[in-house]
């Protein structure tokens, strides 16, 4: 897979599964949908708390909500939690599934219904990795690219070669405004972005705010 794409999940999925009259009911989420807050590191663990929340309200009386959640295209910022299992039993093995599969950008949370037999620390493992197992085979994958966000301004006379780049390296245009200084905001898959960025230098445009995204 190339340097400038991860693997996420396209929507939110659930399975549920019992081992030993215990109940788990599994979820994974996508993390962070709006582009506008994708590299905000704040705004991403509000929804994850909040999503949290959400099921601890909605499972009240379950015994444990246990989860893990990895962010950032090469899943560099991570966590799992075990919510008062035994020590490595349930966020760890939740956050191996994230892993195994490659995926970034979600959060997994496993709800258990204790049923009254104990499972011990291997059957924990198990449980809680197939658990969250069933929820990514629930889930679509896609691949997403991490883009770079380029702003250029460029004076009138240059717009027919500016354009003509643009034209062919085919970024996404975000914004733009024409008038005797003309501005445009586009952005493009990391692995391109410089020699976008060269294009529009030569074309006459001067670029700044770079800023890196994933689309």
């Amino acid at each position: 897979m190339a340097e400038d794409v991860y693997r996420t999940i396209e929507a939110p999925a659930e399975a549920a599964c019992r081992e030993r009259s215990s109940k788990f009911l599994s979820y994974i989420y996508p993390v962070c949908t709006e582009e506008e807050i994708r590299e905000n590191y704040k705004a991403n663990c509000e929804e994850i708390r909040e999503r949290l929340e959400a099921l601890r309200k909605r499972y009240f009386d379950a015994t444990h909500h246990c989860y893990a959640w990895r962010l950032g295209p090469h899943g560099e910022t991570f966590r799992a939690n075990d919510d008062g299992e035994p020590s490595g039993t349930a966020g760890k093995p939740i956050l191996g599934q994230l892993l195994s599969n490659e995926l970034t950008e979600c959060l997994v949370v496993v709800v258990r219904y204790f049923g009254g037999t104990k499972l011990g620390v291997p059957g924990l493992i198990a449980a809680y990795r197939e658990s969250a197992a069933e929820a990514i085979a629930a889930a679509r994958i896609v691949e997403r690219t991490v883009d770079r966000r380029i702003r250029v301004d460029f004076p009138y006379v240059a717009m027919n070669d500016i354009m003509r780049a643009v034209k062919e390296m085919q970024p996404r245009i975000v914004a733009q405004n024409f008038d005797n200084l003309c501005t445009m905001h586009l952005t493009i898959r990391e692995s391109r972005a410089d020699e976008l960025v060269e294009r529009l230098r030569k074309a006459g445009g001067s670029t700044d705010g770079d800023a890196q995204q994933k689309g």
